[in-house]
Order: C-alpha cells, then sequence, then structure tokens
C-alpha cells in the first residue's frame, strides 16, 4: 500500500495489556491468562506480528509485568514488538504512553485491546486500508439486542432505534498526527477543566471531542470478543 509520490506508509500498532482485570475473578491477569496454550495477550501480538502491513508494535503492560512482558516476546520470537511501556491509571493515559514510544516517523497508529485474541488479519487490514483514505476509523458491529436506556431510578426510559446502534470494538486506527493534536488538546482540557477522568473510554471519543475529523465505523467481528468474565474464556475457545 503506497501513498502517491512516497513511500509506503509506516503503520504501528499499540496493544494494551495494563489492565487488571478483575471481573476475571483469576489470581492470573486476564492478559496472561493461558487460552489453548497461549496467553491471551500472545495471542493477540501474534495477530500483529504476522500482518504485513504492520510495521512494528508496542506494548503496554503494568509496571510489575514489565518483565514478564519482555520474556514473553523473546519466547515468542515476537520481533515486531520493538517497544514495551509502562500503562497509566487510566487507560487513556495507557494509549498515550504507547502512541509517544511509536515514534514520530509513524503515519498511522492502531490500538488494540489485548484481551481481544481473536482479532482476523483480514480486520487488521481493512482498518490499514481505510485509516490511510479516512484518517480515522473504528471497526464496529451492529447490535443484535434491543437497547433500553433506563433512568436514575432503574426504569426503561426509551428504546434505542438499533438500526443506527453499533457496538464498538478494537482496531482503532488514526492519522497519528491527528491523534497526538488530539491527545494534546485532550491534556489543555483537562488542566483547564478537570473532568471525570473515567469516563474516557474510548480511543475515537477523544479525537471525536478534540478535533473536527470525522470517525468512519467500519465492518467489524462479531468473533472479536474482548475477555472480560470467566464466560468469555469458554467462548473465545469455542471459536478457536
Amino acid at each position: 500500500m503506497e501513498e502517491t509520490g512516497r513511500k509506503k506508509p509506516k503503520f504501528v500498532a499499540v496493544v494494551l495489556a495494563a489492565g487488571t482485570g478483575s471481573r476475571m475473578h483469576s489470581d492470573v491477569k486476564k492478559q496472561y491468562m493461558e487460552l489453548r496454550g497461549l496467553p491471551v495477550v500472545v495471542r493477540s501480538l501474534l495477530r500483529f506480528e504476522e500482518n504485513e502491513l504492520i510495521d512494528s508494535v508496542v506494548l503496554v503492560t503494568g509496571r510489575d509485568d514489565l518483565q514478564l512482558a519482555l520474556s514473553l516476546s523473546l519466547k515468542y520470537n515476537l520481533r515486531k514488538v520493538k517497544n514495551i511501556v509502562e500503562g497509566g491509571d487510566q487507560r487513556y493515559k495507557s494509549v498515550y504512553n504507547g502512541a509517544k514510544a511509536a515514534g514520530e516517523d509513524t503515519d498511522y497508529i492502531l490500538i488494540h485491546d489485548g484481551a481481544r485474541p481473536l482479532v482476523s488479519d483480514e480486520l487488521i487490514t481493512r482498518c490499514c486500508r481505510e485509516v490511510v483514505l479516512s484518517r480515522a476509523c473504528v471497526a464496529a458491529v451492529p447490535v443484535k439486542d434491543t437497547i433500553k436506556r433506563c433512568d436514575t431510578s432503574g426504569f426503561a426510559a426509551e428504546t434505542l432505534e438499533r438500526a443506527s446502534l453499533f457496538a464498538v470494538q478494537t482496531p482503532q486506527a488514526f492519522s497519528y498526527p491527528l491523534f497526538m493534536e488530539a491527545y494534546a488538546n485532550l491534556f489543555r482540557t483537562i488542566r483547564a477543566y478537570h473532568p471525570d477522568e473515567s469516563k474516557i473510554t474510548d480511543d475515537a471519543m477523544i479525537v471525536e471531542a478534540m478535533s473536527d475529523q470525522k470517525v468512519k465505523l467500519i465492518p467489524g467481528d462479531y468473533k472479536n470478543i474482548k475477555l472480560t468474565t470467566p464466560e468469555d474464556m469458554v467462548i473465545a475457545e469455542a471459536f478457536l
């Protein structure tokens, strides 16, 4: 994939594995639990390792897991993992740490949850191709269930129009300069207004709120589930 008049753009994947995974109810953090003989995060990393468009990978993990992450990358010969960095106390800070480590020569950045080990090669390629065209895109699937909004008392207040609702997944892909500028605007906003940082749960929402760029929804994959609870592990094993 080449842009007019220049060499192949550089794609860097930032894989997030800094969470605690408390809802998994396991002594082992979910990203390091074994799924059919391989740690979950290794399965995620291998998908980017094997994709021909991805140039390098930044792995973001917890401070206590830096050595473990390094040993896994060596054990499984993950040659595209060029940096392993410490995450922050909020998701968006972990993403930023990974994005900084990607390097200024990066053209496009893909953010992916390490707990989504079933991401397909086709989906990664789709994100890479679309982000060159639209500058910002996220994988998403139409919701299957009827969605209701509830009031503060727990009663149904509204039934939302299902046809317009999508469940957002990762990868989420962005022009690197656009992404870093959106983060710069975010940090200025936080310093000025001190918003509730726990509500910043999605990478695309930062670009949407902190720039004029629209984010394209591209077809995701229902198998590309995020492993959050023990039931998800059973489903992932069934898919494998």
